[in-house]
């Protein structure tokens, strides 16, 4: 699926991804893919869980795989297929002690909770159920919540920022709390290595993610990543190991 401001458009099935993306190439121009099932309909997880294990078969880099974790089995079919890591939202809402459990199963470096916000006036707001139900729970006090959670990462959405190319809406970054020992990942809005490298260099950010530059741009990943090792960014040489495969 494309996404623009949380509107789906679908482009391909797992074959055709394969064919025209390449993941065993795309593996090496990340440090990890993060897969959500985003189905807007009743999830088929037995689907989900087979995509799963055909990009395994291919992808270098360690995949995150979210959508749908109601329950450790539904975790564990997900791990079982390849995943590496977990990604949860609506839990993080909903089933607060489903949380605890995951981590007490896997561990909490294996979780990563994935928040979808939107600015309404001066403050960010948390979106549920894919971006389509608006709450009054700000950001800042989402975060706060979040503090006590047994997760190892959280990665911050920008709905508004989502599809755009315009770059990251940094500004939400100024929500954390004082001393927030998360790792926080910063998604919505790059259309270009300058932007990734804006999030990067924000010290409150640890990771940053893209979709535009795998959907859109061709080589855009490995020439962006090229672009940050040229800035000085601190990344791994994925090259050496490739070129050894």
């Amino acid at each position: 699926m494309l996404s623009r401001n949380f509107r789906l458009q679908k482009v391909g099935d797992i074959n055709w991804l394969e064919k025209n993306y390449g993941f065993s190439n795309v593996g090496f121009s990340i440090d990890e893919l993060i897969v959500l099932d985003v189905s807007r309909n009743e999830r088929n997880q037995d689907e989900f869980s087979e995509v799963l294990k055909t990009l395994t078969n291919d992808c270098f880099a360690p995949i995150a795989a979210g959508g749908g974790i109601n329950s450790v089995a539904d975790a564990t079919k997900l791990l079982r297929s390849g995943a590496d890591k977990i990604v949860v939202n609506s839990a993080l809402h909903s089933n607060k002690p489903l949380i605890s459990e995951l981590a007490q199963e896997f561990g909490r470096q294996c979780i990563i909770a994935s928040v979808d916000c939107k600015q309404i006036e001066d403050k960010f707001y948390i979106a549920t159920n894919n971006g389509s139900n608006m709450t009054d729970l700000t950001l800042t006090k989402f975060l706060k919540q979040c503090s006590d959670l047994a997760i190892g990462e959280i990665c911050i959405n920008s709905i508004d920022r989502d599809g755009t190319g315009n770059g990251f809406q940094i500004e939400l970054l100024d929500c954390l709390p004082e001393l927030f020992e998360i790792p926080v990942i910063i998604s919505g809005g790059v259309g270009n290595y300058s932007h990734l490298a804006e999030g990067l260099n924000d010290a409150r950010v640890d990771a940053v993610a893209t979709a535009n530059l795998l959907n859109f741009m061709g080589d855009g990943l490995a020439s962006a990543r090229a672009q940050l090792v040229n800035l000085g960014i601190d990344l791994p040489n994925f090259d050496l190991i490739k070129n050894t495969i």
